[in-house]
Formats: structure tokens, sequence, C-alpha cells
């Protein structure tokens, strides 16, 4: 049985997990925006970049306050948890439209 204690942690790993994942995408937009010399990929690598960061700097410390604050009772943070679908779907739209926009 899992400790009632884990549980911010276990929501701070998760938090930091998607905003190393935005960070990773963002990564391999910027490697093939470098790749194919387009002006336009490198900008939105670097928005998926601020997104990333996002997440990690400000989204995920946020969200670990808030379960620590309340413990086992936590509810979930509606805004917080839009925010971070959103740069999650532009992280991946961004990829899949990169993977297919002709050379």
């Amino acid at each position: 049985m899992t400790s009632v204690e884990t549980q911010p942690e276990r929501t701070a790993l998760a938090w930091q997990r998607t905003g190393l994942g935005v960070l990773a995408v963002a990564a391999l937009l910027g490697h093939r925006a470098l790749e194919h010399r387009s002006a336009v990929t490198l900008v939105v690598a670097g928005l998926t970049a601020l997104l990333g960061l996002g997440i990690l700097g400000g989204l995920a410390p946020v969200r670990y306050r808030q379960v620590q604050r309340r413990g086992a009772g936590a509810t979930a943070a509606p805004r917080l948890l839009a925010a971070a679908t959103a740069a999650v779907v532009f992280a991946a739209l961004a990829a899949a439209i990169s993977v297919l926009m002709p050379r």
C-alpha cells in the first residue's frame, strides 16, 4: 500500500516528466529546423521549449504545493491541467506538422 506522504512527490514527478517530454519534442523540432534551415520551424521549436519550461518552472511547482497543502484530499486543478494539456497538444501538433511537411 502506498503512503499518503508520497502523493505530492509522485505528482511533482509526473508534471516534471510532462515538461521534459515537451522539451524533448522542442529539441527534436529544433534539430529538424536546423537540418532543413527552416526559420518557421525554429520559431515553433522555441515556442514549444518555452511551453515545456513553463510546465517545469511554473505549473509543476504550483501543483506540487497544492497537493502538499491539501494532502490526500487534493482535487484536480482544472486550469493547470488545461494549460499542461494545451502545451502537450501544441507540441504534438507541431511535431506532426513538422514530420508531414515536404522538405
